[in-house]
Parts: structure tokens; C-alpha cells; sequence
């Protein structure tokens, strides 16, 4: 059995000011830091990990790195667990986003499980690309515990595929925060959650998502 923890970015200069980031490669925050620190302190002090693996955006690796500096390993940076290619999304203001592509942005909020950014990737090729990602890093990893520091999207994807088995009730699970800690078990091929979005380690620094998002 491999034991995955995924753990959201810190808060990021895109989560600061209302930026739909995607693959636009937005940097933490002071806060989001703050917050990777805090994360990296509580990683180390409740499990023995033995490797971390990060999304190669910056606001990804650098909470990864922190993580991973803490606990005296290196970082292995892995593309196929970036956030969503989101087209004319990416680096985007939300609000722009809904005036400009209200029609496409309105299934993002109503039925995500079945949307597409404009001229971007699909949820549903996402899902390939990530539980694909995952699976790999499990596979590769058996009888270890790994972190993998990624993005809102992919672990949200996660949590479909395991509580639902496919995509059509996505929205109706809710965003993880930002630096919170997910735990999924692989065994003989079969996802189980374990914890999904805890932050209570984060205290004060915990950040809670715009209705808009």
C-alpha cells in the first residue's frame, strides 16, 4: 500500500487577487509561505515520509521544496500534476472571466465535473492526466508514504473519482484550502481517502475561497 499526501498550495499571489491561475505561474504569497512552513512542521512531526514529489508551477514547488527541505529530502518536480490548462481563463481576473465567457464559466459553477476553460482542457482530460499521475507515483512507490504538493483542481478530481467512482457529482465537493493535508491509501489498485482538507494545523493562517471560484 502507498499512502498519498496531497497537500494545495500555499495561498498564492493569483489566490490573493481574484486571478483564475490554471497553468499561469502565479508565486506564494508572504501568507502562503507562512502557511507551506506550518504544513512542512506538521508533515514532519505525524509521518515518516519517504519521498516528495511537487506540480512544477512555482506556487506548487516552492510549498513542495518547503516540505521537502524540512524533512531533508530533495523535491521531484512532475508536470502531469499541474492545476487545469485553462485557455483564455489563465490569468484571468474571475470577474472578467464572467462577463467574457459567462456561458462557459456557468457550467464550471453549475456541472464542473462536465466543463471546459475556454480553449482549455477539459475536466474530464484532466482527470486522465492526474489520476494517471497519481497512479504512476503510487505504483512507483509502493509501501511508502509520498507528499505531492499540487493544486485545488487536481485533488478535488481525486476526491470525486474516489467518493463517486466518475465525474458528474464534482460539484458537490467542495474546494481543499490552501496548504491543507488530503491522505488517499493505493492498494492492488484501489483508491481509499483517509483525510481530505485538513488545515487545523494552519490556525490563524487558514484562508477560506471566494464564492466566485
Amino acid at each position: 500500500m502507498t499512502k498519498l499526501i496531497l497537500i494545495r498550495h500555499g495561498e498564492s499571489q493569483a489566490n490573493r487577487n481574484g486571478i483564475f491561475a490554471g497553468n499561469f505561474d502565479a508565486d506564494l504569497e508572504d501568507r502562503g509561505m507562512l502557511q507551506a512552513e506550518k504544513t512542512a512542521k506538521y508533515i514532519k512531526e505525524n509521518f515518516k515520509v519517504d519521498a516528495v514529489y511537487a506540480s512544477d508551477l512555482k506556487r506548487a514547488y516552492k510549498t513542495g521544496k518547503c516540505i521537502a527541505d524540512e524533512l531533508g529530502l530533495e523535491v521531484i518536480p512532475e508536470s502531469q500534476i499541474r492545476e487545469i490548462h485553462a485557455g483564455k481563463w489563465d490569468g484571468e481576473k474571475f470577474d472578467v472571466i464572467f462577463e467574457k465567457y459567462s456561458e462557459d464559466y456557468k457550467i464550471w459553477k453549475e456541472d464542473i465535473g462536465s466543463s471546459r476553460p475556454t480553449d482549455g482542457e477539459s475536466i474530464a482530460e484532466m482527470k486522465e492526466r492526474v489520476m494517471s499521475a497519481f497512479e504512476k507515483i503510487a505504483m512507483n512507490n509502493d509501501g511508502k508514504t509520498v507528499v505531492c504538493a499540487t493544486h485545488a483542481t487536481p485533488i478535488r478530481i481525486m476526491q470525486t473519482v474516489v467518493q463517486n467512482g466518475c465525474l458528474s457529482e464534482m460539484q458537490n465537493i467542495p474546494w481543499v484550502s490552501n496548504a491543507s493535508v488530503s491522505i488517499y491509501n493505493y492498494d492492488n489498485g484501489k483508491w481509499t481517502a483517509e483525510v481530505v482538507s485538513f488545515d487545523e494545523h494552519l490556525s490563524d493562517l487558514r484562508t477560506n475561497l471566494p464564492a466566485n471560484v
